[in-house]
């Protein structure tokens, strides 16, 4: 009975030393920039709480597609990155949880106008503009004209030498053609887009595919974030960027809370987290460039200077109306996506 007793106290000691670290919990985690990023925080959240971050990398779209699919049955708790218009959309659908960090008081006025444009449903996270890229030693290889403007990609010499994200999978893309869509009108931009049409040799799934192919010198020049090209800059590839003269369009991306997390204690603490100068700053150590949504991040030269580029009224709330945006991506498909390469 005596050795009974002491194995029955052992059991219950070993049960109660395990359940500090059993109480952290999990989360479950959808992020769409890029991997590295994505892991670096997974891996800084992990370390810092003890919560056991499961973290999957997919495009803007592809998150959409998820969590509308199990809106009934939520599987993830967190939604980390991609557009504000996306996070507008998913909102409208009832498909993320309000809340409203402790920490928000410290955020860009930017960052906050979309948590309260949202209801409460998403925070602004970082921000950048749409540029104009390319790879200067392929460009000169091939005697090609240095880009300037929305106008000069239109260019023949271009023909088969660009890349572009498809917006059906890419918020990158989506960003893009409601930017054109606001620099200019609807019909002008779609004009626009079929003119581009067969300077374009692959519409890729992700928004930073076209930028990678151009620093692997597989294809001359590309539409990007201006971070996707500081960090590819710094890795060492001969790429360049210029804003389009006529004006650009940028994002504010965002994080929010999926309604019915399972995890919901855990994912208002990553919120939280992220939501902090230390956080913030673990971007520039992934050689990633956003500018970041805190006031006190670290400062840093190689983060874009979004007040010297020519920035179009961007409109997040009517671009991330679910109409608009399915609209949009129909349009797309149709008058574009469907042309003959």
């Amino acid at each position: 009975m005596k050795k009974l007793l002491r194995l029955l106290a052992g059991l219950a000691a070993l049960a109660l030393s395990a359940l500090p670290a059993a109480a952290q919990g999990s989360l479950n985690m959808l992020c769409a920039p890029a991997a590295d990023w994505c892991e670096a925080i997974a891996a800084a959240f992990q370390r810092d709480t003890g919560i056991r971050v499961a973290m999957a990398r997919k495009s803007t779209g592809e998150i959409l597609a998820q969590i509308r699919a199990e809106a009934q049955n939520p599987r993830t708790d967190i939604w980390f990155g991609a557009s504000a218009e996306a996070h507008f959309s998913a909102a409208e659908g009832n498909l993320l949880q309000a809340y409203t960090s402790p920490n928000m008081a410290g955020l860009h006025d930017w960052a906050k106008r979309v948590h309260a444009m949202s209801g409460e449903r998403c925070v602004g996270v970082s921000s950048g503009a749409i540029g104009l890229a390319w790879n200067r030693e392929l460009m000169a290889r091939k005697n090609l004209p240095l880009p300037r403007s929305w106008a000069d990609m239109l260019n023949p010499a271009y023909r088969g030498e660009i890349q572009l994200p498809n917006p059906n999978s890419s918020g990158t893309a989506y960003t893009i053609i409601a930017g054109l869509i606001q620099l200019w009108d609807e019909d002008r931009a779609f004009d626009y887009l079929r003119r581009l049409h067969p300077n374009v040799n692959a519409y890729t799934r992700s928004g930073a595919a076209p930028m990678q192919a151009v620093s692997r010198g597989e294809t001359a020049l590309a539409v990007s974030f201006n971070m996707e090209v500081t960090s590819m800059q710094q890795a060492g590839f001969p790429i360049d960027l210029v804003y389009p003269s006529e004006g650009t369009s940028y994002e504010v991306a965002c994080m929010s809370i999926i309604r019915g997390a399972r995890n919901l204690p855990q994912a208002r603490r990553f919120y939280d987290w992220y939501l902090t100068p230390a956080a913030m700053d673990i971007g520039p150590k992934a050689n990633q460039w956003h500018v970041p949504a805190h006031k006190d991040a670290a400062p840093d030269p190689r983060i874009p200077d979004l007040s010297q580029v020519k920035l179009i009224d961007y409109d997040f709330a009517a671009y991330g109306e679910s109409n608009r945006r399915r609209h949009i991506l129909q349009r797309w498909e149709r008058e574009i996506g469907s042309l003959p390469r």
